[in-house]
Order: structure tokens, then C-alpha cells, then sequence
């Protein structure tokens, strides 16, 4: 499918997908990882229990980890208590400042608190990606503003998604980025069936389309974008 480089997602507290990353990379070396507590699983660590399990995965996977994350809020289920979530994601973007990595930032339904956190334990100094976005364009901008990337996933081919493809026209190059988010939200055609990443180079047919730019130089870009926000090792913490 052309796809070279990968940015894998981990569960910190997963010890199964844990030995998967290891394994992936054995078999795939340009892949590298993000690891964090999602806030799904933030009622199982306390706060200090979560961010020292995410220093444990990322001084273990060494300088394959690039980023903290999946980490954010999420208000639509609720499945651990949005206090609980708050604590959590403060703890790690303070742990992304201190070691120097990016974060990959899930939000949903929980815009206001989510910019609030970045801002009060981001001190301007954590950068990342809005992952899977599925905001409107007044959200992009404000991603941006805070020197985050933003990245599309094969929603933006849904019928629906006119405010999500409005924001994607709207992203700089230098800051857009494509995914799968697989196994879920396969791109159309393939939508109901399992994502996986070589469907990626839908999403990339797809975004181009979006933004009326050739497929060759999107992909250039994004390509590019994505080197810039991984390309740095983490710092040990403190």
C-alpha cells in the first residue's frame, strides 16, 4: 500500500499489547510507538500509578517510544469517572513535558476541559496531535493555535462529515497528518469491515480529494509532518 513509516498505538497498562509492540517491531523496525493510559482504562490507575506505568512502558521500548498517548477525555461514555480522567491526563502531559515527547490527544465531548489541561500542564511546551479529529473547524484552529497537529482518519469519507472536511481544507500542510485508527472506522468503500493501516492510502486519496491537491504532494506532506513531530527521543524523567 506505500505505507514506510507507523506510529502504533499502545495501552500502557496492557502487558499483552505490550509484548505485541515488541514483536511488530521486530518484525517492522521503522515502527515506532505511543504509549499512554486512555482515559477508558484511567479508573484503573491512580494518578500517580498511571503516569509511573507509562515511564515504565516508554523507558522499556526506549527510543522506539515517540510519543505519550492515546491520553485525553472522553464525556460521551464515561466509562471511568471524569474526575478520575482529568487526574490522569494531567498527570501525563505533565510527564510528556518533563521527558519531552509528544502526545497523541483523544477528545470527545470534552473540548473545554480538554484545552484547559493543555494549557494549564502544557506550559506551551507539549506539542502532539489531535488524533482521529472529529471536531469542527473553530476546534482545528484551536489545536493549532497551541502548536498541536491535527490528523484524519476515514471519517472524513462518511456522508456526514461536511464539518470534519470543512476543518481538514483548513489544517496546514506542515501540520496535517493521516491514519487508520483501524480496527475501527474503515474508510468508504470498506466501511463495516475491519480497518487495518494499509487503508491509510484511502484516507490519503481521500483528504487530497478534500482539499483539491495531488495525491503525490499531500503525500509528501504528510509524510513530512509526520517525521517532524516523531522524530524526537524521549528524555529520561526525573
Amino acid at each position: 500500500a506505500g505505507v514506510s513509516r507507523v506510529l502504533c498505538v499502545v495501552a500502557a497498562g496492557d502487558d499483552r499489547e505490550l509484548a505485541q509492540a515488541a514483536r511488530l517491531r521486530a518484525l517492522w523496525p521503522e515502527t515506532v510507538f505511543s504509549v499512554g493510559v486512555h482515559p477508558h482504562q484511567a479508573r484503573d490507575f491512580p494518578e500517580a500509578a498511571a503516569v509511573e506505568r507509562v515511564v515504565r512502558a516508554a523507558l522499556e521500548g526506549g527510543s522506539a517510544i515517540r510519543a505519550i498517548g492515546e491520553i485525553g477525555l472522553d464525556y460521551h461514555y464515561d466509562f471511568s469517572p471524569r474526575d478520575v480522567q482529568r487526574d490522569v491526563f494531567r498527570a501525563q502531559v505533565g510527564l510528556a513535558r518533563d521527558v519531552n515527547l509528544p502526545i497523541v490527544v483523544h477528545t470527545r465531548e470534552a473540548e473545554a476541559d480538554t484545552f484547559a489541561i493543555l494549557e494549564q500542564e502544557g506550559r506551551g511546551r507539549v506539542r502532539g496531535v489531535f488524533h482521529c479529529f472529529t471536531g469542527r473547524r473553530a476546534t482545528a484552529e484551536r489545536a493549532l493555535a497551541l502548536g498541536f497537529h491535527v490528523s484524519f482518519a476515514g471519517i472524513i469519507t462518511f456522508p456526514t462529515a461536511g464539518a470534519i472536511r470543512d476543518a481538514a481544507r483548513r489544517v496546514p500542510a506542515d501540520r496535517l497528518l493521516i491514519e487508520t485508527d483501524s480496527p475501527f472506522l474503515a474508510p468508504v468503500p470498506h466501511r463495516g469491515r475491519r480497518n487495518e493501516p494499509a487503508l491509510v492510502a484511502r484516507v490519503l486519496e481521500a483528504l487530497a480529494e478534500v482539499r483539491g491537491e495531488s495525491r503525490d504532494l499531500l503525500e509528501a506532506r504528510t509524510t513530512e509532518a509526520f517525521a517532524a513531530l516523531t522524530d524526537a527521543r524521549p528524555a529520561r524523567a526525573s
